[in-house]
């Protein structure tokens, strides 16, 4: 045995009933089991009231009070949710009112344009590598690029993504049904596009102009403070899946915001993401937050995901409606 220091001694440890404990579960919040043919309602109040539980039914309230309050709902997306079929359950939250302003980082259009062209997007960037043929087809970067070459982004009044959209409607594309940048354009819902400078294909053409795509660029991040400057209230900000560009770019639309006399509170921010990383979580979720609003980090698959949430949200404005 040790000289310095003996076992202590638990017999001397008070204990009191398990009745009289604060407890954080109760059956109360169980999930209830799902009867067939139940219908989403059904579904989604059989959801456990613990945890992601509480947070997705917290989520979805705050979009449908943004909705019914006039509030903005601003939603912001990486590429990957085009890549994975989602544009028809944005498009549609854009159409009955829910969605009223878009951000996505530079891939993000590239994408839309391709499916507005041709119905297909996303190449074997691997099999691109050897030869050095990734991201060069013709088409993309032609037109894409093209688009900025227009007064009005010269002047520093018409942004990146609108610029794209005018471009994309006088091609009268054949799949326009499913493209963002069109839908936008059509039903007047702002779209700002937020790039860096060499990470997106079309930079690699030799008809791309920095100059124009940093002005483009910088119109639609002025945009978009002015968009973050209507969040309180009840406004809800949506960062689903960008890891970098649109968290940092939200950061300091809210910095601006802040800094011109907005004074943010009572808003919500949510990132929704197969996996949570720093920025967003910080960004959008935590720092934005503390100021005087709610965040929220939800993780799972988009193509789960999205289309949950997006008819738990029609849902809901349906039984309001109703």
């Amino acid at each position: 045995m040790y000289k310095s220091v003996e076992p202590i001694d638990l017999r001397r440890v008070t204990t009191y009933p398990l009745a009289e404990r604060r407890n954080k579960v109760s059956v109360q919040d169980f999930a209830t089991v799902y009867e067939p043919q139940g219908g989403l309602r059904a579904f989604l109040d059989s959801l456990p009231g613990i945890l992601i539980g509480n947070d997705f039914r917290a989520v979805v309230e705050a979009i449908v009070a943004a909705r019914r309050a006039g509030k903005p709902v601003i939603w912001g997306m990486g590429a990957h949710l085009i890549k994975c079929g989602l544009s028809p359950w944005i498009i549609e939250l854009m159409r009955r009112g829910v969605i009223s302003a878009l951000a996505m980082n530079g891939a993000g259009p590239i994408h839309d344009f391709e499916i507005a062209l041709i119905g297909e997007t996303s190449e074997d960037v691997a099999s691109g590598l050897g030869d050095g043929s990734f991201g060069m087809v013709t088409e993309t970067g032609q037109l894409m690029n093209e688009a900025l070459d227009r007064d009005e982004v010269h002047a520093g009044w018409m942004g990146l993504g609108e610029a794209l959209s005018h471009k994309l409607a006088a091609l009268n594309p054949p799949y326009a049904a499913y493209s963002l940048l069109a839908t936008a354009l059509r039903l007047e819902v702002p779209l700002t596009v937020h790039v860096a400078l060499g990470t997106d294909i079309i930079h690699m053409r030799d008809n791309a102009a920095g100059s124009l795509l940093g002005q483009a660029s910088f119109t639609d991040f002025r945009l978009l403070s002015s968009l973050v400057a209507g969040l309180s209230g009840g406004g809800v900000y949506l960062n689903v899946g960008s890891a970098v560009i649109l968290p940092e770019v939200f950061l300091k639309a809210f910095t601006i915001a802040q800094n011109l006399g907005s004074d943010l509170k009572q808003f919500v921010t949510v990132n929704l993401d197969m996996q949570q990383h720093y920025r967003p979580l910080h960004n959008v979720v935590g720092r934005p937050a503390g100021v005087g609003g709610r965040g929220y980090a939800i993780t799972g698959h988009h193509e789960l995901l999205v289309p949950l949430l997006a008819a738990a949200v029609l849902e809901a404005l349906a039984e309001e409606k109703d």
